[in-house]
């Protein structure tokens, strides 16, 4: 597929990745970009390479060959610290939480605010209070339904759950948030609640890349959808141009891009 060149509002551009694993060549040449506040899904059967690209532009698995820009400047991106700083937060599908802390230590997992007390922050003391009113913004800002800031995660619906790892990778100035799977195991009410706060994280300028295997979903929320098979980019279409069975038929390869 034909490479997409910069343009001015790309929060993200992939070039020409590659990316091999031993005599297997997971990625092969997959380009496409991302407009500043849109929503792309990234599908693809088993084995198409989602989680390979999603690896490689999170910092997990650097590409062999190939770009990838930011706001449209290359960058190196070698390790998950060089994602996030470059904007990039990714929400896996595990969450990465833990049940037993609260939702404001959840937000702030390993960039926790110490006391403000020299002595206090020598020792590690943790400012509790600050945590709780930057928790607070934040979960406000996502129009948040959990009832305390003080309950452990373990007590939250998968709903709730994924609006605290949302939260947590929006506070931290995100400009590009890529979710792995953020509705597959939840039910009905819960998937809506989470694909209204894509669409709100979308409306707030912040980039999305969702990758699922939920198509009405994409459909709902997406604005294109890029398409991979075999480790290639076999299609980039918007979504207002296509039914579900012309994406379902992309995924399986019934179907070519036009």
């Amino acid at each position: 597929m034909t490479a997409e060149y910069h343009v001015p509002d790309n929060a993200l551009e992939v070039r020409e990745v590659h990316k091999s694993f031993g005599g297997v060549q997971a990625l092969k040449g997959v380009s496409f970009s991302i407009l500043k506040g849109e929503v792309v899904g990234l599908l693809g059967d088993n084995g198409a390479g989602k989680s390979t690209l999603v690896r490689c532009i999170s910092g997990v698995h650097p590409q062999d060959k190939g770009e990838i820009l930011i706001n449209g400047q290359e960058v190196d991106i070698k390790s998950p610290q060089d994602a996030r700083d470059q904007g990039i937060e990714t929400v896996f599908q595990d969450l990465a939480v833990i049940p037993n802390f609260d939702v404001s230590k959840n937000l702030f997992l390993n960039r926790e605010i110490l006391s403000s007390n020299p002595i206090l922050k020598f020792f590690g003391w943790l400012n509790h209070k600050e945590m709780s009113r930057q928790s607070e913004i934040a979960l406000k800002r996502l129009n948040s339904r959990i009832p305390s800031f003080r309950e452990e995660i373990k007590n939250l619906s998968g709903g709730q759950r994924q609006a605290v790892s949302i939260a947590r990778a929006v506070n931290w100035g995100a400009d590009i948030v890529i979710m792995d799977e953020p509705t597959a195991a939840l039910g009905v009410e819960q998937a809506a609640q989470v694909n209204n706060l894509i669409k709100l994280i979308s409306s707030q300028g912040i980039s999305v890349l969702l990758i699922s295997h939920n198509i009405q979903h994409v459909m709902e929320v997406c604005h294109r959808a890029v398409v991979l098979r075999h480790g290639r980019a076999a299609a980039n279409v918007r979504i207002e141009d296509i039914t579900p069975d012309d994406l379902v038929g992309l995924i399986t390869g019934a179907k070519r891009a036009a």
